[in-house]
């Protein structure tokens, strides 16, 4: 017995032809800002050359993409190379859990900053809107401890881009269209970091 499959809806086909122009235009507009992550990728690698490790943190797929960034390094990007120094605040559930329950949501990043990095370390934050108190907490932290802070953010860059060295901003409110551009920026770190054969 044969089943028909149903038609696709115009109204479906015009809502993914959308976002995809939406995706597409915010790929496009990284053109301009390589220069930007180009000098973003020297500060990890500067970092790492000197023994240091790579931070990073982000709250629900932000969380996904800041680990997703540690494991192509400890792990493999394109190269069959040794791991490269790399954490993601954002991965144990237990610390988080402890954390959040004794001193609250916004200080779950900063305790293990402050726990594990130590000067020629180097934090990374992603973040859509910017204002996620616990990612500006882990900045202050970071600035305070004498550690260089970057940002992958969206929309205005919000409060996070002040304690930001150096920070990349894609416009826009969408925050899966956001992601959808830093997960290329993302890649783009690992080329730039694997380049260097660390």
């Amino acid at each position: 017995m044969s089943h028909s499959s149903s038609p696709i809806s115009s109204k479906s086909t015009d809502m993914l032809l959308a976002r995809l122009r939406e995706t597409t235009d915010a790929l496009n507009n990284l053109e301009h800002r390589i220069p930007d992550i180009v000098e973003m990728g020297e500060m990890v690698i500067k970092s790492l050359a000197g023994g240091g490790t790579l931070f990073t943190a982000g709250n629900g797929g932000s969380a996904a993409q800041a680990l997703h960034l540690t494991e192509e390094l400890i792990g493999r990007y394109k190269k069959t190379r040794p791991p490269i120094r790399s954490i993601c605040l954002a991965c144990e559930a237990s610390a988080m859990t402890c954390i959040a329950n004794d001193f609250g949501f916004d200080s779950v990043f900063e305790r293990p900053l402050r726990g594990l990095a130590r000067t020629g370390d180097v934090l990374l934050v992603l973040s859509t809107s910017g204002n996620s108190a616990n990612i500006v907490q882990a900045l202050t932290a970071a600035r305070e401890m004498g550690l260089p802070t970057l940002g992958l953010l969206g929309r205005d860059g919000g409060h996070a881009i002040e304690q930001c060295d150096r920070s990349i901003i894609v416009d826009g409110q969408n925050s899966a269209t956001i992601q959808d551009a830093h997960q290329v920026i993302i890649h783009f770190l690992c080329e730039l970091i694997e380049d260097t054969g660390n």
